[in-house]
């Protein structure tokens, strides 16, 4: 029995749409998390595609949640831009935020982009990619909800945590790469509780501080930052530039915020943004990034970041997206009065 079905990615972009405004969404808020879902359908990221649907939803149980949220700018003559995002959804003021913060990076060499008061439950590469794609070297990064212990502890403290980093090729989609700073994203320990599978050794600890592979027990105790106490200082820095830095919660606040527990981060997001025509003094820099990236694929087994999801793009860009049925059905099941 086939548990899968192929569709498009017009129809998940149309699918991920037709739901969202159907639960309340304005369309700019509906499509422009429609466009970031399709986009990590098109890329296999199926943790922060489809899947996202239900947590947006639910999301709106949160007194704060304001789905038709028209987010605004504060511009001035300094090289960061501010967009109030007023309890919307992230993806929609990054659509605002961008050409902002391109125009000034262009213009001071390098610039940031903060984001306030805005429910982030997307993956952080779409932005940097688009960016990296204008020429730009990117680095984003966001806190989440606490479900993350700092090394050596037993109790949830940081968030996940993520932060995406992009720098442009030559003649070819730039090298991003996005990931936790956990030992797995929280969207990775949700699938394996759905899909009945146990846990990789190291990703997460239980309520008594016990080593897990239970995703139940997992997500009822804590995740684990990777490396331990590197990852725990990535994470710590992650909450110090996204809270810290431009005025926004932590993950324990966002926790706290999160009456309903949906999971769904509130908070800041922070973006810088560098012009390489600025700080090259003689050399062309994307032919020295590509010196580096060929002495590495050089080694045998090695691969550059990204690399995997844009041969994931190209395929499912010509054949379409596979998508379970299961999930298929949750989403019928979301619409249903």
């Amino acid at each position: 029995m086939n548990n899968t079905r192929r569709l498009s990615l017009t129809d998940i972009h149309a699918l991920s749409l037709s739901t969202l405004i159907e639960h309340g969404f304005s369309e700019p808020q509906a499509d422009a998390i429609a466009t970031t879902v399709t986009a990590a359908e098109r890329d296999g990221c199926q943790s922060h595609g489809l899947f996202r649907i239900p947590f947006y939803v639910k999301a709106l149980t949160n007194d704060h949640a304001d789905p038709a949220a028209v987010p605004t700018v504060q511009v001035s003559d300094s090289s960061v831009v501010h967009v109030d995002a007023h309890g919307g959804f992230c993806p929609l003021s990054l659509q605002v935020g961008e050409p902002l913060v391109a125009d000034k990076a262009r213009k001071h060499g390098i610039a940031a982009l903060a984001i306030h008061d805005t429910y982030n439950i997307a993956a952080l590469w779409p932005e940097v990619e688009s960016l990296a794609e204008q020429g730009f070297i990117v680095f984003a990064c966001t806190a989440a909800n606490s479900y993350v212990a700092p090394a050596g502890g037993t109790r949830p403290l940081f968030g996940t945590n993520p932060m995406a980093f992009g720098f442009p090729r030559q003649d070819q989609p730039p090298l991003v790469f996005d990931q936790a700073s956990s030992a797995s994203a929280r969207g990775e320990i949700q699938l394996y509780q759905r899909e009945g599978k146990t846990l990789p050794e190291g990703w997460a600890i239980d309520v008594n501080g016990e080593p897990t592979t239970d995703p139940e027990a997992a997500l009822a105790g804590a995740q684990l930052p990777f490396g331990g106490h590197k990852g725990s200082s990535i994470a710590l820095m992650v909450e110090l530039l996204a809270g810290a830095l431009i005025g926004d919660k932590f993950s324990h606040e966002s926790m706290a915020a999160d009456t309903h527990s949906v999971g769904a981060p509130l908070g800041g997001e922070f973006i810088m943004v560098i012009d390489p025509s600025h700080c090259n003094r003689s050399t062309n820099h994307l032919v020295r990034a590509e010196e580096l990236f060929a002495a590495v694929l050089d080694q045998p087994g090695t691969r550059l970041p990204s690399q995997r999801r844009y041969t994931t793009r190209q395929q499912h860009l010509s054949h379409g997206v596979d998508v379970s049925e299961r999930m298929l059905t949750e989403l019928d099941e979301l619409s249903q009065p």
